[in-house]
This record gives structure tokens, sequence and C-alpha cells, in this order.
């Protein structure tokens, strides 16, 4: 990239805030391209147009029967690829059954009429960065069916990996629909047991990868957290490095949020001693200062801890502790979690559903807050608990080993409470520490004091992704 010229970048997500949203992906690719282009980049980003995303909410106008397009930031156009047959659905990925039998097609056409967007509107970006399964052919064809093409023979792709988990399995029957050579159907391709495996493909396929942490990116790597792609992510090491997501400040800030009880700031902090009593008394709980409020906002899932919750807390409500959970999941947990609620109604109130307004104030109300995920690629749960002067207790993996200090381990610049074994005792043993630690009133100010100073603002990841991209230009 030559000095001073301005650098290009596509962004492609199947869901972007504030236009659709099922997780992290959303926040993520609503918020990066605004931070990148006040690093000076010029970026547009390309979705599905679905169903729920209405015009006149967002001053969308028309490009042409296939593409709209709307503009965020200052001048960073959206375009929206619609097919009604495809996006005009309830649910972004599926519905109550299941995932819809037809995805592929769905993303099969996104895909090409992204690449054919790029003509339409004359824009050649350096960089087109991808994102999870749903966008991960754009890299297959630029690097197959679409090579020959002098418009896009120089465009480099950057795929960025959010929960590897998902891969976008499909049968091998469906395979002609991509129009690819079957010479790719193998190990080294996009076969996996017989299988299409779209987001192993863009692994492949992508001049560079990348997740959402430095130690998920490790992580990935080995059989425990590869989810069967550990072998080819192996042989791509040196392509795949981690950035941790940032967080948005101006949707998380207690000192403008006004879904909290009382906003509050660094210089009157004891102002969310007041969320504590108010939370307590909007969920039925006896208002008790001194009680440890524990906090957990997320899926009722084994993924996100719940078990080692559930499993303990008999023993965790013989101290002077409350528990506030706020999510919905597995009706495994659903069942367990509200037997529990009925036993200990003065220390445990439960709400079965998501909430935003609810979620802001247990962050604000609460004194720590649990995120024992077995993994957790980067998590945004403690960068808004360390906003809101709430203490994390979490598994040491992913984006949590990148982002909290163990309290025992570093004193000076601990932020939260860390255990490496994913085990009751080493979950009870941090939980024990965290109820003493609270105790002592002088020393717990200290760590909320020093823990609201942390920034994770988006700013400082897109300065690492700007020179991903330079990286990605330089590559092979």
């Amino acid at each position: 990239m030559k000095k001073g010229i301005t650098m290009k970048i596509l962004f492609c997500s199947s869901e972007v805030v504030p236009f659709a949203k099922t997780g992290g992906l959303a926040d993520v690719s609503g918020a990066l391209p605004i931070a990148l282009e006040k690093q000076g980049i010029e970026v547009n980003i390309c979705m599905p147009k679905y169903g729920s995303i209405k015009e006149q909410d967002y001053h969308i106008k028309k490009l042409d029967d296939k593409v709209s397009y709307c503009k965020i930031g200052k001048k960073i156009n959206v375009y929206f690829i619609a097919n009604d047959n495809y996006f005009n659905r309830a649910g972004l990925y599926g519905d109550k059954i299941g995932d819809y039998v037809d995805n592929l097609d769905r993303f099969l056409f996104y895909s090409k009429e992204t690449l054919n967007l790029l003509k339409k509107i004359n824009f050649k970006p350096d960089v087109i960065h991808c994102n999870d399964w749903q966008s991960s052919l754009i890299p297959i064809y630029l690097k197959t069916s679409y090579h020959k093409d002098k418009f896009y023979s120089k465009i480099k792709t950057l795929l960025t990996v959010h929960n590897l988990a998902y891969q976008g399995l499909f049968g091998k029957d469906q395979y002609p629909k991509l129009g690819l050579d079957w010479s790719l159907f193998n190990i080294d391709g996009l076969e996996f047991y017989d299988k299409i495996n779209i987001l192993k493909g863009g692994i492949v396929f992508s001049d560079l990868i990348n997740t959402v942490s430095e130690a998920y990116a490790k992580e990935i790597q080995t059989k425990e957290f590869g989810c069967g792609l550990e072998g080819i992510l192996l042989k791509r090491k040196k392509s795949l490095s981690g950035i941790i997501n940032g967080l948005d400040y101006e949707l998380w800030d207690p000192a403008t949020d006004n879904l909290v009880f009382k906003k509050y700031s660094p210089k009157k902090l004891e102002d969310k001693n007041i969320n504590k009593l108010r939370l307590q008394g909007e969920c039925g709980l006896p208002q008790n200062k001194n009680a440890l409020l524990l906090g957990f906002v997320g899926r009722l899932a084994e993924q996100k801890g719940i078990d080692i919750i559930s499993n303990n807390l008999d023993k965790m409500f013989q101290s002077n502790i409350q528990l506030v959970i706020l999510g919905t999941g597995d009706q495994k947990y659903h069942e367990i979690l509200d037997n529990l609620a009925k036993k200990y109604p003065d220390k445990f109130a439960l709400s079965l559903k998501f909430d935003n307004t609810i979620a802001h104030k247990i962050y604000a109300g609460s004194d720590v807050f649990l995120m024992p995920s077995r993994y957790e690629p980067c998590g945004l749960g403690q960068m808004i608990s360390f906003k809101y002067a709430t203490v994390p207790l979490a598994f040491k993996t992913g984006g949590l080993a990148d982002t909290i200090v163990d309290l025992e381990k570093n004193k000076t610049k601990g932020n939260g409470f860390l255990f490496d074994k994913y085990e009751a005792k080493a979950f009870m043993g941090k939980f024990n520490k965290a109820v003493s630690l609270h105790k002592d009133k002088n020393t717990w100010q200290k760590i909320l004091k020093r823990i609201v100073k942390l920034d994770f603002s988006w700013q400082e990841s897109a300065k690492k992704y700007k020179e991903l991209y330079k990286k990605c230009l330089l590559s092979g």
C-alpha cells in the first residue's frame, strides 16, 4: 500500500447491528467498520436483507432489484443483498425446528451476489474481510471461479472465525450447487467426513485467518478446542492470529447508561451501591448491601458454564451471597435453576428470558459477574463488567484468559478471579476468595477503582486490524 493511498475494505457479515442480530458477530460487525473508518480506511459493508430490516427505519434506498443500501458512520455504505425467497423469514439461520434446510443455497446466493456487487458499484477493495462460514464461500470463489477475471485478481481475503463450532456443514449431494470442481472436495479442501464444510474451505482459501482473541487462536489448534479442524489450522498456523474484540462504550458506560437505576462514574462509584440495592429490590431479594451479589447474563448452556454454577449452588448459598441469573437455553437447565430458585427465594432470582434493560441493571448492580465458560472465543461480559465496576469470575480460556488477570496471582494488576482447571474445586476456590475479599471493603474499593480504568475500546482493536490488512496485502 503506497503512502497517501486510502486502504479499501469490504466487510462481509451475515448479521450487523443495528440491522439484524443473533449474537456477538453482529456487535462486532456494527462497531468495527466504524472504528476502521476512524483509522482512515474506506469501508463498505455487505449483508443479506432479512425480512426484519425495514427500509423506513434506516432510510434504505434501492440500487436495483437485488441490492439496496444505506449509510452508517460518516461514509460507510451498508449494502443489502435481497432475495425474498431466501431472506424474508422470521429467523436469520433457522426457526424453532432447527437450521433452515436451504442455508447452503441462501449463503451461496449471498456470496456470489456480494462479488457481483463490487463491479456494479465499481468498488475494488484491497481486502475482503469475511466473517464465519456464512461468507466463507467468497475467498473460495476468488481463488477458483473468479481468479482469471482481472477485476478480482488482486483482491486479498481475511477470514475472522468468531466461533469455530459453527462450520456450515452440508450433505455431499449438494456439492454440485457450488459450481466448483470435484477436485476441491478432498481432505485438503472442502471435504469433512464426507460432507461439505464451508468454514474449512474458507480457512483453506483465505489469505489470512484470525480469531477474536490470541488465546483462542492457540486453543483452536488443539484437539480439545479444534472442533475437528485443528489439523487444517495447524497447517495454516503462520497465517493465523488473534485480535481481541472491542467494546462499544457508547452502549456500555454507566455514566451515560439510561437503562440503569442510577448513573455513576469512576468519580462517583458509591452510586453503584444504589444500583445494587435497587436490583435486589426489583428481583424480590432482601436489600442487603453486605451480601455478595453475583450476576449472570447469557445462554443457559454447558458451554457457558451453567453446569458448574448449578452443581455448586447449594454450597455457594451457605455463604452470605445472592445470585441473579438472566437468560434462556437448554430446558434441562431451565428446570434445574427453577427448582433452585424456589428452594432459595431469599438468595436466588431467576429470569428465564433475555431482556436488554435487565441485563444492564445486572451489570450495574452486581458485585461479581460469573463467566465460567468451558470455552469463550472472546467474551464481552468481562469487558462490560470492568466498565461497570463489577469483578468477573471466569474460567481461564480464550478471550477471558487474554483480558482477566487473577487477583491472587497479581495483586497490583489483578482485575478478576480466574480458575484454570474446569472442576468444582477450582471454581469454588475462586468463589470463596471473592466472598472473603468482598468483606475487606477498602481492598475491594481499590480493585473497583482499578478495573473501571481499563480500556477495551474498538479503536485499539481497529489499529491491529489495520496492520493485519497490510500483512494480508503482502501475503503470497
